[in-house]
């Protein structure tokens, strides 16, 4: 009899263990965290993009001394861009999102503009320090491309999983999970091609 009630419990136990695992108390927390891991890759990527604007600012500034406006609008975007960051533990507050996309979108904005001003220098587009820069940030532009596709990858694989049965169930319960919100890219601008005069 006591061996049939040690049994028991530990099949209880077993069973609890397995209920438990089915309801998303372990993957809700592996998803989110994967959210977060993918939001850093994004936040590097605009770092990155930031730390290169510096350079090219100031390889353009010895060229194109009398565009200073554009210079000094590409310099206070970035700027403004480093100072709006997102806590990780907030990634389902839209508004914080959208602030972060506004910002990293006057950021691309100012870029474009100044991109399309060196086009009035051709010894500037065969400067070769100039040349290394623009590649760079071309890159860099690829990368956060990637990086935020990941990153909507992930919320989507988090957001699926927090809504559907048995997950929710820990979703509701064991976390108070809400969903998160994906990165979507500023239109600021896109709608018109910039126009490059001589």
């Amino acid at each position: 009899m006591m061996i049939a009630a040690r049994y028991s419990k530990h099949a209880l136990v077993i069973a609890m263990a397995v209920t438990l695992s089915g309801c998303g108390i372990n993957s809700i927390p592996t998803a989110e965290e994967n959210v977060k891991a993918k939001w850093a890759d994004v936040e590097n990527q605009y770092q990155r993009r930031a730390d290169l604007i510096p350079n090219l600012v100031n390889t353009v500034k010895g060229f194109a001394a009398q565009e200073s406006e554009v210079l000094e609008a590409v310099t206070r975007a970035r700027a403004s861009a480093t100072q709006v960051t997102v806590d990780p533990t907030k990634l389902s507050d839209p508004a914080q999102m959208a602030a972060f996309e506004q910002a990293q979108g006057q950021v691309g904005s100012a870029l474009g503009r100044l991109l399309v001003t060196v086009e009035k220098y051709p010894e500037l587009k065969s400067n070769e320090n100039f040349l290394q820069l623009q590649s760079q940030l071309e890159g860099t532009e690829n990368c956060i491309a990637v990086a935020r596709r990941d990153y909507n990858q992930a919320v989507q694989a988090y957001n699926t999983e927090i809504r559907t049965f048995p997950a929710i169930i820990a979703a509701k319960v064991v976390y108070g999970a809400e969903p998160i919100a994906p990165f979507k890219a500023t239109t600021v601008g896109a709608e018109t091609a910039p126009t490059v005069s001589f």
